[in-house]
């Protein structure tokens, strides 16, 4: 890596998708961000906006027919603003991998070891790993001479204790197939745990966060002093809150009932649980604005999805505040979290006794800083704090190649 080398390209591939970010890591600044969505279909769309020029959002429409195709469209409109992925001013690409396992605890520069390992772990992430993959390969085609890493979801929760990541089934079953509590969203997690010790002017080993990572995906998670001690999602993102088509936590026997009676297959059970589940189940909305919206009107199935929702939230941050043992703040970040006053009032409501309340004004306020939302009195910081993935990832992936 050359001293002149201090951007990195961040990819997050989903299964239709590809988020990406530059960033210029010695200057602190985005360079460019975009997302190319509904590859395969006829109806495509890439949407780019070069920051580095205060230029405008521009957006194209047409057929993008896979992750190849998206990836040298990425790179074209990257190149049309002169920050092409063959400048030497590129220092790595960086790429979101939701299940590292328990090989992978740190970023890793990715070589044809590494991404054998990621493909090994497709069966325990089938919807998110493919699609990784598949961005890795094609970037790593475009660049093969480029430093590519994997920065995983799992990694930040590897620091689990045993009693917290096991489940109570056979051992030796388990070991043989990898089955245990992995966590997602670590990136997430890290980067808002971090952010919430800064904003109480605390290092991250002295502080006790519940971060509420609350989206269409969403998950909690006990942090102590800068370390994951337990967290909601499991084997699978399926555990853990009701999220926006996902069920959370069940009843395991729901799925032998459901095949015994019904005569459902795996697949179909499992596209119940992650696609037709939580909030889209609930009420058939999974946007948190509509639910709210309609509750407004009276609708009495989108306030029963709305309360089992917060219900849920409430059980994990009891729970969570057991596991710490003393807590010193809750973040609320991502999508509903960082914009759903509604959420954050009615999930704190009721917790005064655990020394958490919210401030209704503070509350009311939109802003892209992290801010606290609880009043002065409160023995716990209620706190909002927009989550980065891609900055979590870029910073990484730059001290990894850098080292």
């Amino acid at each position: 890596m050359t001293a002149t080398a201090t951007r990195v390209l961040v990819l997050n591939s989903g299964s239709s998708s590809v988020k990406y970010q530059l960033l210029d890591m010695h200057l602190g600044t985005r360079l460019a961000v975009g997302l190319v969505e509904r590859i395969g279909e006829e109806s495509s769309r890439l949407a780019h906006t070069p920051l580095a020029t205060g230029g405008a959002k521009r957006e194209t429409e047409g057929a993008i027919a896979d992750h190849e195709a998206a990836l040298k469209a990425v790179a074209a409109e990257l190149a049309a603003d002169g920050l092409g992925l063959d400048s030497p001013e590129l220092a790595a690409i960086g790429h979101r991998v939701v299940h590292g396992g328990l090989k992978f605890t740190e970023p890793t520069v990715i070589d044809d070891a590494v991404l054998k390992e990621i493909e090994r772990l497709v069966p325990v992430a089938p919807l998110h790993n493919p699609a990784n993959i598949t961005g890795i390969r094609t970037a790593r085609a475009l660049r093969p001479d480029l430093p590519q890493v994997a920065v995983f979801d799992t990694a930040f929760h590897t620091t689990m204790p045993e009693y917290a990541a096991r489940y109570a089934i056979d051992v030796e079953t388990a070991d043989a197939h990898r089955i245990r509590r992995y966590g997602f969203h670590g990136t997430s997690h890290a980067y808002v745990s971090r952010k919430t010790a800064a904003l109480l002017g605390k290092d991250p080993s002295e502080v006790n966060v519940i971060v509420l990572h609350l989206g269409n995906g969403a998950s909690a998670s006990a942090v102590a002093g800068g370390r994951c001690v337990d967290t909601s999602m499991g084997l699978t993102p399926l555990e853990g809150l009701v999220m926006g088509t996902r069920s959370g936590d069940i009843d395991p026997a729901v799925t032998f009932h459901l095949k015994r009676v019904a005569g459902m297959s795996e697949d179909d059970v499992d596209v119940l649980l992650n696609k037709k589940s939580g909030l889209i189940g609930l009420c058939g909305d999974n946007d948190m604005r509509e639910i709210r919206r309609r509750i407004d009107e009276g609708d009495e199935r989108a306030r029963l999805a709305f309360d089992i929702y917060i219900h849920r939230l409430k059980k994990y941050i009891g729970a969570y505040s057991a596991v710490l043992g003393r807590v010193d703040a809750v973040a609320f970040t991502a999508g509903v979290g960082e914009n759903a006053a509604p959420v954050r009032e009615a999930a704190v409501a009721g917790l005064e006794e655990m020394g958490l309340a919210v401030d209704a004004s503070l509350n009311a306020v939109r802003s892209d800083e992290p801010r606290l939302i609880s009043p002065e009195y409160a023995r716990v910081a209620v706190a909002v704090v927009p989550t980065d993935e891609e900055l979590e990832i870029a910073q990484q992936t730059y001290a990894l190649v850098s080292a």
